[in-house]
């Protein structure tokens, strides 16, 4: 395993980033924002897209800790016709519940998964803090698209240059290699989702 990230403090916050994808395999963008603040990092963005040819818009937002920790999350909008709002809460011992529900399946998890999205990527390449050359397995909490469920995933990450990475998922029946910014943030995930702007 490789340095882990040093905790940023107030006084020496990093840069707030933006981003604008725009998906490959069907019509749709999605803005991101990450701003550190009050000791906490900020994952903001909407999702603009077409599923099932129906036309598709998820605002979300996820907080964790100084050392990307996931604490919680939120997702609302509408799929087609249908509105939906998830709220998505972790204790310290990693018990998860969305809409006030338990979900025992994804206890321990560590990262939140968006599964409608490439920003929550970022949270297990800074956590980790991988040396290139280095790998490492964990378990994420997904919440599935279009079901908007929160399901176990195992996953693999392997930084295979200074901004690429290997990931894998479903026992590694799929396979990416994503390329990355200074930030952690994909700027390509191939055949899904490609970046057009970002600062």
């Amino acid at each position: 395993m490789g340095a882990r990230v040093p905790m940023p403090s107030d006084a020496a916050r990093p840069p707030d980033h933006c981003v604008l994808w725009r998906r490959l395999d069907m019509p749709g963008h999605e803005f991101a924002r990450l701003v550190f603040a009050d000791a906490r990092w900020t994952l903001s963005g909407t999702a603009v897209l077409v599923h099932g040819q129906q036309p598709c818009r998820l605002d979300y937002l996820v907080v964790c800790d100084a050392q990307w920790q996931t604490l919680s999350g939120r997702v609302a909008g509408s799929i087609g016709s249908a509105a939906h709002e998830i709220e998505l809460s972790v204790d310290t011992a990693r018990r998860w519940r969305l809409n006030g529900r338990d979900c025992p399946d994804v206890t321990g998890c560590i990262d939140v998964d968006l599964g409608f999205s490439p920003s929550t990527n970022l949270l297990p390449i800074r956590r980790l803090g991988l040396a290139v050359g280095h790998e490492a397995s964990l378990r994420a909490a997904w919440l599935t698209f279009p079901g908007l469920t929160l399901q176990p995933l195992e996953q693999l990450y392997r930084r295979t240059g200074a901004a690429t990475y290997r990931y894998e998922s479903a026992g590694g029946r799929f396979a990416r290699e994503l390329q990355v910014n200074e930030a952690g943030l994909v700027t390509l995930y191939p055949d899904f989702w490609q970046l057009e702007a970002g600062a």
